[in-house]
């Protein structure tokens, strides 16, 4: 075998190894692309009184989409999350006098006010 065989055979070898390092550092980029946004979690309470002083609380819900309160809503929401949040008076989470709640402050509504009905994470 000739030195030029040699380092063609080398080179060849090189090659196929970084290109399978380059093609499995894309895989492992997209898949981690794919799943970020998958189970990511309010950390901490979100606890709420409803109208009948009934004491709720949910652990650690999903940052996405919008959350029902109890049927007949709330009239006190503690934000115990790392993350901030919107109330509304709607079952889902559209239409005006919203609230927003900062991470670990509480909202306290008046007796003539009209309860919570949902809520939704900002991120």
């Amino acid at each position: 075998m000739s030195v030029t065989a040699t380092a063609t055979a080398t080179d060849r070898r090189r090659r196929r190894r970084h290109t399978g390092v380059a093609v499995g550092a894309a895989l492992l980029t997209l898949g981690l692309t794919g799943c970020s946004g998958l189970g990511r979690t309010a950390v901490g309470p979100v606890t709420y009184t409803t109208e009948r002083d009934r004491v709720v609380s949910v652990n650690s819900p999903s940052v996405n989409g919008c959350h029902r309160l109890a049927p007949a809503g709330a009239n006190e929401v503690i934000n115990r999350t790392l993350i901030d949040m919107i109330l509304y008076r709607t079952r889902d989470c559209t239409g005006g006098g919203t609230t927003y709640v900062a991470t670990t402050l509480t909202d306290a509504n008046s007796p003539r006010s009209l309860p919570w009905r949902s809520y939704r994470f900002v991120h």
